[in-house]
């Protein structure tokens, strides 16, 4: 298709497709696809998926687990059947051109052990509009808020099943409100620096449902050094070596 490329993913052959003109995946989906757990067996669901990358990398993550992931973008979610088809993924993942916000009606509520999330960061009316719809879904609070988005999550999630999400820093408490009035208890939280000095620009967290409170903290994640270089961290996330 026209403005598509095919790129490689440095991870045992994988690659995605993408459209540089409407959307591209980013450092948070890695960062998120690292943190999720994802356990042998689990039935997965991804909450606006894009093009893709979440459940390709967590099918290498975890090579028993299967995928449903929904995209309310007719393209983006073209895209990322195709991608599937690349990857021989189409029987382990399986894509839905659909509001997510319906999933529970698809997959029955409920049914998954695990969803994971990277949801629009822009809160609704505060931010400014990117310049293409497809941006401007991807990133701003347009179609669906955060209570919605949680909302949906939790109807699909069994009972102590788990929501993994990545989210702007200074709206955590934000998040973790939303979460709780769903009785997703917030279990596991990874900050994420730029540098060691700077305050956390995003956070990585775990919610349980219906599980008792107890909120354990994970080492920040610090992603580069103060020249500039990756951490050690970033790289072993990205599979990266010296």
């Amino acid at each position: 298709m026209p403005h598509e490329r095919v790129d490689d993913l440095q991870l045992d052959g994988l690659a995605i497709i993408q459209n540089p003109s409407a959307f591209c995946f980013g450092m948070d989906a890695v960062l998120l696809a690292d943190f999720a757990s994802i356990r042998s067996g689990d039935q997965v669901a991804d909450m606006g998926t894009g093009t893709g990358i979440l459940p390709v990398l967590l099918s290498h993550k975890a090579p028993t687990a299967w995928f449903h992931a929904f995209e309310i973008q007719a393209d983006m979610a073209d895209m990322a059947k195709r991608t599937m088809k690349l990857n021989g993924l189409e029987n382990r993942i399986f894509v839905y051109a659909m509001d997510f916000r319906k999933a529970a009606d698809q997959l029955g509520p409920e049914s998954m052990d695990a969803v994971v999330c990277n949801p629009p960061y822009g809160k609704r009316g505060s931010t400014l509009p990117s310049e293409t719809p497809g941006l401007q879904t991807a990133r701003h609070e347009t179609d669906a808020a955060l209570p919605e988005i949680v909302e949906a999550c939790a109807r699909v999630l069994r009972n102590h099943g788990r929501l993994s999400m990545v989210f702007p820093a200074p709206r955590m408490l934000e998040l973790c409100d939303a979460l709780r009035a769903k009785r997703l208890e917030p279990k596991r939280v990874r900050l994420v620096c730029a540098k060691a000095d700077r305050p956390p620009y995003l956070v990585l967290l775990e919610a349980m449902k219906n599980a008792r409170p107890s909120l354990h903290w994970l080492p920040p994640l610090v992603v580069y050094h103060p020249d500039g270089k990756e951490t050690d961290e970033l790289k072993r996330i990205y599979h990266k070596r010296d």
